[in-house]
């Protein structure tokens, strides 16, 4: 039976990604949004969480696109960005939160998946008979730089696991409530919390509008370092279920 957790921030994905066999990071404004909508489209996308003066040379090096900064022209952290224009190979998203999360996990042996409301069932489907699975909503930081628990990102983790069975811990548990909570108001919800209405104040709506459309995707991003990538690109007979899965879900769009 599958056993469900899920903690905040780093400290969370640190001790989940040693325990679990699959660890999502969930970083509903904007991050994971902005990878899901990009994986979608073929992107493959490089989190980077170093001094922005060095992520130019980052992308260089990799030989990919770097995201501005939202408001400048191109890509950026900005779901709606991520909707049209030409689509690069590869492309670098500086992120203090989410990009960072990913780092952290990635440097135990759980498999890493980018999970948010658009994608929740997508998520599940893909990690469905693994025997562990943690939920790490990423939060915001106060001013002393101190985690600060996002209600977006208790929904976002909260909807992945009201699709899963197995057993839930205390926490997976309230996440799963609260997001029943608000299932039926989910952009109200966003609309309310502190990042949306920041969001909102700076004129992005939009990505609170994209950022709450609750499995509107079927896009699984994978951590396969360095980059994020929306399936596995050649299956045979000796790789994992979930390889499969992702790559069924890619087929199904």
């Amino acid at each position: 039976m599958q056993q469900v957790h899920c903690e905040w921030g780093p400290h969370g994905a640190r001790q989940l990604s040693e325990t679990s066999d699959v660890t999502i990071i969930v970083d509903v404004l904007s991050f994971s949004t902005s990878v899901d909508i990009a994986a979608g489209r073929s992107i493959r996308v490089l989190p980077y969480n170093g001094p922005l003066e060095k992520a130019q040379a980052f992308a260089d090096h990799h030989g990919a696109e770097l995201a501005r900064r939202r408001g400048q022209e191109g890509f950026s952290l900005s779901p709606a960005s991520m909707l049209t224009g030409p689509t690069p190979k590869k492309l670098v998203l500086p992120s203090p939160n989410g990009s960072n999360l990913t780092l952290l996990a990635a440097q135990n042996s759980s498999l890493v998946l980018c999970g948010c409301l658009r994608n929740a069932r997508a998520i599940a489907k893909a990690i469905d008979g693994y025997k562990s699975a943690g939920l790490v909503p990423a939060g915001e930081k106060w001013p002393d730089g101190s985690l600060r628990p996002a209600l977006e990102d208790w929904l976002g983790a909260g909807a992945i696991i009201s699709h899963l069975s197995g057993t839930w811990s205390p926490e997976a548990r309230a996440a799963a409530a609260a997001f029943e909570a608000h299932h039926a108001d989910l952009l109200e919800a966003l609309k309310a919390c502190p990042s949306g209405i920041e969001l909102i104040d700076w004129g992005y709506g939009q990505d609170v509008e994209l950022a709450a459309q609750y499995n509107a995707s079927r896009t699984v991003p994978r951590f396969a370092s360095p980059a994020y990538q929306s399936q596995s690109h050649t299956l045979d007979s000796g790789q994992s279920r979930l390889d499969k899965l992702l790559y069924d879900n890619s087929q199904e769009k």
